[in-house]
């Protein structure tokens, strides 16, 4: 996903990190980058938003339960498969 406009660091890029940003699992320099671009960018906004609502709700409905080990790639093949139809559609 690209909103057309450049960035210090691209869209793709940071949509690959959102769950490394939510978790604060990534260095200050990296995180500080991620955070302007999401200050700047609508369209990652929005998808971030939506991502940060998931977590909410998997953390909310699992609390501190064992998470199987594909639930992860599930859900982002999830959000995958919708993000290309709200594109397409």
């Amino acid at each position: 996903m690209s909103c057309g406009n450049p960035h210090e660091t691209p869209c793709s890029e940071v949509l690959d990190a959102v769950y490394t940003y939510l978790d604060g699992e990534m260095d200050r320099m990296s995180y500080a980058k991620v955070k302007v671009h999401l200050e700047e960018c609508g369209p990652c906004l929005r998808e971030f938003g939506l991502e940060e609502a998931v977590k909410r709700l998997v953390h909310k409905h699992c609390g501190h339960d064992p998470v199987p080990a594909d639930l992860r790639q599930k859900v982002l093949e999830r959000i995958e498969a919708v993000r290309a139809q709200m594109e397409a559609g």
